[in-house]
């Protein structure tokens, strides 16, 4: 693709690193065929082409409009276009200059900017335990739009001592997923340790970033992922830590890519490729114990995995994952679409509820077609969309190989 960037972005570092993304666009289109926001409104400028014509246009000089907003939020940034783009475009990269050029150029309306201020201070406030606590207590009487956001509430168990296992390893707190579903870093902890592996989190880490970046406030969000380095980096320096876990991939994929976000800034950039190197989704951690662990699993249990985008595209995690709950005795149940988005994609599904819901149903279509007894995922977004419409459990695989492992001998049939 040519490109004739206008002056004031010419020189710059997003200006640049936009344009060599731009260059290796070749209008191929492959892209749209995979894109599930096209799929749904089938609008050109809803597809990952449409969007870097639209990016390229204001780095060119056009003046960005409310509609070029719009498409560019419309972008589930699942990242399934870089699956498919056969030139290796970065578009999550670009989309990303592109949201924050725009931003900077087309004021949102005080409705649209007051939610998504709500959103994420609600997200990221101490007070959003409480209250979904408060929320899952009167969950019955909700009305249906808030009832979807609110999981059952499941006691997360007694956790083991883990401190005296020769290895360990960090996990992150983060932001939501300890008070809406607090068995999974509880299951995370206790099936790590049944493999002698001790997991604990670090004081002052907190959210990845990921919620700030994707509602209008990067600079916040390279606050958090500092704070985050700066939490973990002294654990780091004796070596007695092997890795940073995650159990949310949106987690994993968001600290993956630290070292990008950091890397103009002298005094983080160096420490964010350390870490990076140093963070494994729990699939990775767990998989080479796959053999220790099968024989106090049941066979066959009917499950789908449903792979979420910030594991199968962000991090190319799918087929690790999916070999490690086969070599974990589960039957897994395959469903047509598994590279498509469930329509979650972090708050997404708060500004965007009318796709996110069709995307949602479709993927529920097409799951309960193989009729699982069990849908897993890796992530907390993921789980609570899909678990919204339907009656199939919809768990982090995790808790189940947890649950699993902690029924008596006698209860560990299929």
């Amino acid at each position: 693709m040519q490109t004739n960037l206008a002056s004031w972005a010419r020189d710059t570092d997003l200006g640049k690193e936009a344009d060599a993304i731009l260059r290796r666009c070749v209008h191929c289109g492959f892209c749209t065929a995979t894109c599930p926001t096209y799929q749904v409104l089938g609008d050109e400028l809803d597809s990952p082409r449409g969007r870097i014509y639209l990016i390229k246009q204001v780095l060119e000089g056009a003046e960005p409009t409310q509609s070029t907003q719009q498409h560019l939020d419309r972008c589930l940034t699942c990242r399934n276009c870089e699956t498919t783009c056969p030139s290796g475009v970065q578009y999550g990269h670009l989309v990303d200059i592109g949201r924050k050029i725009v931003e900077e150029r087309v004021p949102r309306s005080w409705a649209d900017r007051t939610k998504r201020t709500l959103l994420r201070k609600t997200m990221l406030s101490p007070l959003f335990g409480p209250a979904m606590r408060l929320g899952q207590a009167v969950r019955g009487m909700l009305p249906e739009a808030l009832k979807r956001k609110v999981p059952e509430r499941r006691a997360a168990g007694p956790l083991p001592q883990v401190a005296g296992h020769a290895r360990q390893v960090l996990m992150l707190a983060g932001c939501v997923q300890p008070a809406m579903m607090p068995t999974i870093d509880a299951a995370t902890i206790r099936v790590l340790d049944a493999v002698g592996i001790g997991a604990r989190i670090a004081p002052g880490a907190g959210c990845c970033g990921a919620a700030s970046f994707h509602l209008d406030a990067q600079d916040e969000a390279l606050a958090q992922m500092r704070a985050n380095v700066d939490a973990w980096w002294p654990l780091l320096q004796d070596g007695k830590v092997e890795a940073i876990v995650m159990n949310a991939s949106g987690c994993g994929a968001m600290v993956k890519e630290y070292a990008h976000h950091l890397r103009h800034d002298p005094a983080y950039a160096q420490k964010a490729a350390d870490i990076v190197a140093l963070v494994r989704d729990v699939a990775e951690i767990v998989a080479p114990h796959a053999a220790q662990l099968r024989s106090r699993l049941p066979e066959g249990t009917r499950a789908a995995f449903h792979p979420p985008c910030t594991l199968q595209h962000w991090q190319g995690l799918r087929p690790l994952s999916e070999q490690l709950l086969v070599d974990l005795g589960f039957a897994l149940q395959p469903f047509a679409d598994k590279h498509l988005c469930c329509g979650s994609a972090g708050a997404y599904s708060v500004l965007n509820p009318e796709i996110a819901l069709e995307l949602r149903d479709r993927k529920l279509g097409a799951i309960a077609a193989g009729g699982p007894d069990v849908i897993l995922s890796s992530n907390i977004g993921c789980i609570g969309h899909l678990q919204s419409g339907t009656d199939t459990p919809v768990r982090h695989w995790i808790e189940v190989v947890d649950e699993q492992l902690r029924r008596p001998a006698g209860q560990r049939g299929a």
